[in-house]
């Protein structure tokens, strides 16, 4: 199974031939390694529509015909403009073609009148993928933990408007995921963050969880 970042909150996950993406904000993005009609998708998930998450996903999911996936309010903004969309909403759980996905809290803005703003529990062919949004911590995230077996947990570390590094360090122990990598960070002054100190952080303090920097557009193997 691959996992690409794309800069910011941006991975794609893909196997067997099929693609999810996460939050594709890529124009304006100047950590983007790609512009968006260089990628492809099936499914896009959205945390919240402020524009460095919203971003591209409805010209993605228009030309690739793909599902857009969210809460409501951001499915309803989307599916306005003409993209295929699904509503769900925070503690729903639905499956699809790869397995199914569960809408998580997020502590953050929602970016549009009335919504929330989510994280993402991902079964992706057999992978538990979880992707937190904007976040701040949440002594939930335990529960999350307890309710899934999280393979692989994708973390803000920014700060600012999100976790920060030493906040994200205790996420990454509430969540008890082998892996951990980081993201929303560096993409803005007002998020500069050293992602190596995350690891080494996360590292000395939880033995068996390895934090793995990727760089935008380097994919890994999970």
């Amino acid at each position: 199974m691959k996992l690409t970042y794309y800069g910011h909150s941006c991975f794609a996950l893909e196997e067997k031939g099929v693609t999810l993406l996460f939050d594709p904000f890529l124009s304006g993005n100047p950590k983007a390694p790609v512009k968006p009609d260089q990628v492809k998708a099936n499914y896009i998930l959205v945390s919240h529509a402020h524009g460095d998450h919203l971003g591209d996903t409805v010209d993605i999911a228009k030309r690739n015909h793909a599902l857009v996936i969210a809460t409501h309010e951001v499915a309803n903004l989307v599916g306005g403009q003409g993209a295929e969309s699904h509503g769900m909403h925070i503690g729903g759980k639905r499956s699809f073609d790869f397995g199914y996905v569960r809408i998580a809290p997020a502590f953050h803005g929602s970016g549009v009148e009335g919504g929330h703003a989510c994280g993402f529990i991902v079964k992706f062919f057999g992978k538990v993928v979880y992707h937190a949004g904007d976040t701040g911590l949440f002594g939930d995230m335990k529960l999350l933990a307890e309710l899934e077996k999280i393979d692989v947990a994708l973390l803000p570390i920014g700060d600012n408007y999100t976790m920060g590094i030493g906040d994200a360090a205790v996420a990454a122990r509430f969540l008890g995921a082998p892996l951990v990598v980081p993201m929303h960070y560096n993409t803005f002054p007002v998020i500069q963050a050293n992602p190596l100190e995350f690891k080494n952080k996360v590292e000395s303090e939880q033995k068996g969880t390895e934090v793995r920097v990727v760089s935008p557009g380097e994919t890994t193997a999970i």
